[in-house]
């Protein structure tokens, strides 16, 4: 279940309390137990006041550093996992502006070097056009939020010229349901499909798609985005999750790789995509 932000934000200053007052009883400088963690002693202060968030593995080096019993560990261990969990609904981002959704993409986008999209339903926004950047981003059901779309539509357009920066990495994985799906009208299917072959020329970007057919040992039941080995977003039909723990990381670090293993890519996946969009051409006629 997703953690409320007000629970959430007592959970990560009680995991700031706990530490401080756990260094006080060992009678620890927090010098000394920067030395003991191979931390900067910058770091555990900035811990301790609750303005830095600490990974699970750093509350593992420090509770071992503090020779904490294993009962004490387990529950503020658990409490880091949560505190490194942060959820946001849709409806909280349609409220204030789809387009503010756009702009944090656009920095954490900014910030990252690889990024790993596994994409099971449909093409991540840095791929769409504009076509089909409107239907995706217009209302679906009756209890939708009103949405500024021109002006996310715009937002979301804007974010791929990052594409163009080599010193980038981008790797897009999707499932054929994703690429077939028809989320808009055949035209705009068509030149969806076009686009994303053409998009798979560029020399920091991969393509890769999972036919149906293929016996993959694994299921595709969430899209998730892996920046660096610094967090994971994965989409829910109510909100996106962000995950920071290493270990989910890795997790999805091991889930991205199989289903890599069983795509088309390269010229491969370009030619898959181009009879995509020749069948959607065959359909609107």
């Amino acid at each position: 279940m997703p953690i409320e932000p007000e629970a959430q934000a007592r959970e990560r200053k009680d995991l700031a309390e706990a530490l401080r007052g756990l260094r006080h009883a060992s009678g620890l400088s927090g010098e000394r137990l920067a030395l003991r963690c191979n931390m900067s002693q910058t770091k555990i202060s900035r811990i301790e006041t609750g303005r830095a968030l600490p990974t699970v593995l750093d509350v593992e080096r420090i509770l071992k550093a503090l020779a904490v019993p294993n009962e004490v560990s387990e529950e503020l261990l658990r409490l880091a996992r949560r505190a490194n969990v942060d959820y946001a609904s849709w409806r909280t981002y349609a409220r204030v502006g789809l387009y503010h959704k756009q702009a944090e993409l656009k920095a954490l986008e900014s910030s990252s070097r690889v990024m790993r999209h596994f994409l099971p339903a449909i093409p991540t926004g840095l791929l769409h056009v504009r076509e089909y950047a409107v239907e995706t981003l217009s209302p679906t059901v009756a209890s939708d939020p009103a949405r500024d779309v021109a002006r996310a539509v715009q937002a979301r357009m804007d974010r791929k010229a990052i594409l163009d920066d080599t010193s980038r990495s981008f790797w897009f994985l999707m499932t054929e349901q994703a690429v077939r799906w028809q989320r808009a009208t055949a035209e705009a299917m068509a030149a969806q499909c076009s686009h994303m072959a053409e998009v798979n020329r560029k020399p920091n970007v991969e393509i890769g798609i999972v036919p149906q057919g293929v016996y993959v040992s694994g299921t595709p039941m969430n899209i998730f985005v892996i920046y660096d080995d610094r967090l994971v977003t994965v989409e829910l039909f109510s909100g996106e999750v962000i995950l920071r723990d290493p270990r989910d990381i890795t997790q999805h670090r091991g889930l991205f790789e199989l289903f890599w293993s069983h795509a088309l890519t390269g010229d491969d996946a370009s030619a898959f995509l181009e009879e995509a969009a020749d069948d959607f051409m065959h359909q609107r006629n």
